[in-house]
């Protein structure tokens, strides 16, 4: 069996976090990474309904908490030990609710925290899955009356919310960062100019919102449409069906998935099956 070889394709990652890492895998299975970092975390400039949130946990005023990223429950911990000086009273207050995790990075949290989730959505770890799980137990746990807390992760994911509201819960959103540009644009208008011009023979995509980030910046720079048929001439990966779905509302045809939504494995796989699919 041959092994995953990117046989010197140029690979377009947009990843912010762990571009290096990133760029490290790709050029060991033999491709050309262009980094083009198109995200940074940025707290909320007034963090008040997290606060407000910690503050009525901590009086048992919340019945299912549904975490939906590590980074978020690392940021929500950091905000009420700086701002409120009540972490141990809070990290208390989770224990005893239900806590729903969206996957493994919110879970990876709470085992620092020996906290057990009451739920964790399976792979691949979207919205859909975890509806399903609470339907799942609704023997257990009804939604109906329910008080539901949902820790966010930018943008506000309306189809879970309205899931949930559907299902009769009463949901207080908690927003805990979001996500704005990198301050230094040259990098990805650069990646954006290379692609126009062909010099690009694969995309790889690890969250919606680098995907809503890189038609934002091409569209500033007149370069919109150009974008958008330069990544339907290439090979596009997403990571997830998260990522997926947002491709495909802005008309950009996936040709791989990994098979689990996991950075290392869309690496891997890219390597397997870029050359083939570009072909």
């Amino acid at each position: 069996m041959t092994s995953p070889n990117f046989q010197g394709l140029r690979v377009l990652l947009l990843e912010s976090r762990r571009s290096r890492e990133m760029a490290s895998l790709v050029t060991t299975y033999g491709g050309r990474p262009i980094e083009a970092p198109s995200m940074r975390e940025v707290p909320l400039a007034t963090n008040t309904e997290a606060l407000t949130f910690a503050d009525a946990l901590v009086r048992r005023e919340f019945d299912l908490v549904v975490l939906l990223t590590g980074v978020g429950t690392r940021a929500l911990l950091q905000l009420v030990e700086q701002v409120r000086g009540t972490r141990d009273q809070f990290v208390q207050a989770l224990a005893e609710t239900r806590i729903a995790a969206r996957g493994p990075k919110p879970v990876a949290v709470l085992r620092e925290l020996k906290i057990t989730p009451w739920l964790i959505a399976p792979e691949p770890n979207t919205w859909r899955e975890l509806l399903d799980a609470l339907d799942a137990k609704a023997a257990e746990l009804s939604l109906v009356g329910l008080r539901v807390a949902v820790q966010e992760y930018g943008a506000s994911n309306l189809p879970l919310l309205a899931g949930l509201k559907e299902r009769g819960a009463v949901v207080t959103r908690v927003p805990v960062y979001q996500w704005a540009l990198p301050e230094d644009l040259q990098p990805l208008q650069s990646a954006i100019e290379t692609l126009v011009r062909g010099d690009i023979d694969v995309a790889l995509f690890t969250t919606a919102t680098q995907v809503t980030h890189l038609r934002q910046v091409a569209e500033s720079m007149g370069l919109g449409p150009a974008v958008h048929e330069a990544l339907n001439r290439i090979v596009v990966a997403s990571i997830g069906p998260t990522t997926s779905e947002e491709l495909r509302e802005q008309g950009i045809r996936i040709d791989l998935e990994p098979t689990h939504p996991k950075m290392g494995f869309l690496v891997r796989e890219a390597a397997e099956r870029a050359g083939d699919l570009r072909k």
